[in-house]
């Protein structure tokens, strides 16, 4: 805990901290790390799903303990609705709550998670071929999120309580089959465990660390084949200058600009069908997009404009001749390659 805040920069380690608490262990171990190394810092926002009977009674009461010991803390009801299933749509709730409990613009918000949730994510990305940015899973720092317990796992969270003497609640959600992520933790990874002869947890965790660096890497490189393909006017690309770029830099480049521009949604099919434009050029047409938006390639430019042809199909939305399938495309990142230290948070 102390390194991970030490690390920070100054105006965050300056700033009092938020601690998301929901009343199981490792968010209970995180919360009492930082009340040791932060005393009279911590601040600690309690999210009620409304998921779960009695979850605004409980949450009511996880916030009244702290209260009554000094601690600032509040109760944050959301509603959980909207696409991308039931843990998506409580996830992008609660992170939304999250960043709006900030008790000042600086505060870094604490979450629990662990090195068997950094694991869980390394595989959900793999099994839904999101690509090399969502198999490097969270990083430690990612602002305003910060979680100094990526290097410990499940049973170092749940030992540290029992010798505190901490009371931690079991979230029944949390061994629901109905869930991906439970199944994930309770079939997958102990079959791969005992097929591979264990350690696949640290070997996942070790796979992100490398795929976070390499990552970097390219994301340096497409900031600055961006920052050339735009020099004359940000709001359209040269393609002379993005062709010499190798296309998995070209496409991260184009995913930034693109979400400059207002695009929401980007698949990888998106972009594959974008960076044609440039790397397998034939004159072809523009390629629809989230919003009634176009990309076209118009005297060796691309820009975004608003689609001139209502209803037409999608052609990047599953790709020709693909037939439609339960499983969603696979989004990719959202997070802009000019900026250091993000990741999509889980």
């Amino acid at each position: 805990m102390r390194s991970a805040l030490d690390a920070l920069p100054a105006p965050v380690r300056a700033a009092p901290l938020l601690v998301a608490w929901s009343g199981g262990a490792d968010s209970t171990a995180l919360l009492a790390a930082a009340r040791s190394v932060a005393p009279g810092r911590v601040h600690v926002a309690v999210v009620d799903h409304g998921l779960q009977e009695g979850s605004a009674e409980r949450s009511a009461a996880l916030a009244a303990d702290l209260l009554a010991q000094g601690v600032p803390a509040a109760v944050h009801g959301v509603v959980v609705d909207g696409g991308g299933g039931l843990e998506a749509a409580a996830r992008s709730a609660r992170y939304s709550a999250l960043r709006t409990a900030r008790p000042h613009a600086d505060s870094p918000v604490l979450l629990g998670h662990t090195l068997d949730d950094q694991a869980e994510t390394v595989l959900l990305g793999l099994g839904r071929g999101s690509g090399a940015r969502s198999l490097a899973g969270m990083r430690t720092w990612n602002p305003p999120w910060l979680r100094p317990l990526l290097g410990l796992r499940r049973a170092d969270t749940a030992a540290a309580c029992r010798s505190q003497g901490l009371t931690v609640w079991d979230d029944p959600h949390n061994v629901d089959p109905r869930f991906t992520r439970v199944r994930l933790r309770n079939d997958v990874l102990p079959l791969l465990e005992e097929v591979l002869g264990g350690g696949v947890a640290e070997a996942l965790a070790r796979t992100a660390a490398q795929l976070r660096d390499d990552g970097a890497a390219l994301d340096a490189a497409a900031c600055d084949v961006l920052t050339l393909a735009a020099a004359d006017d940000d709001a359209q690309l040269d393609t002379a200058v993005l062709a010499v770029a190798p296309s998995a830099v070209r496409r991260r480049a184009l995913r930034t600009w693109l979400g400059a521009r207002g695009v929401a949604g980007l698949t990888d099919l998106h972009l594959r069908a974008a960076d044609d434009l440039v790397g397998r050029w034939r004159g072809q047409g523009g390629v629809a997009l989230a919003g009634r938006l176009e990309l076209v390639r118009e005297h060796g430019k691309l820009r975004v404009r608003t689609a001139a042809w209502p209803g037409a199909r999608r052609r990047t939305a599953r790709g020709p001749d693909r037939p439609a399938s339960s499983t969603p495309p696979a989004r990719a990142q959202e997070d802009p390659p000019c900026t250091t230290g993000t990741s999509r948070p889980y």
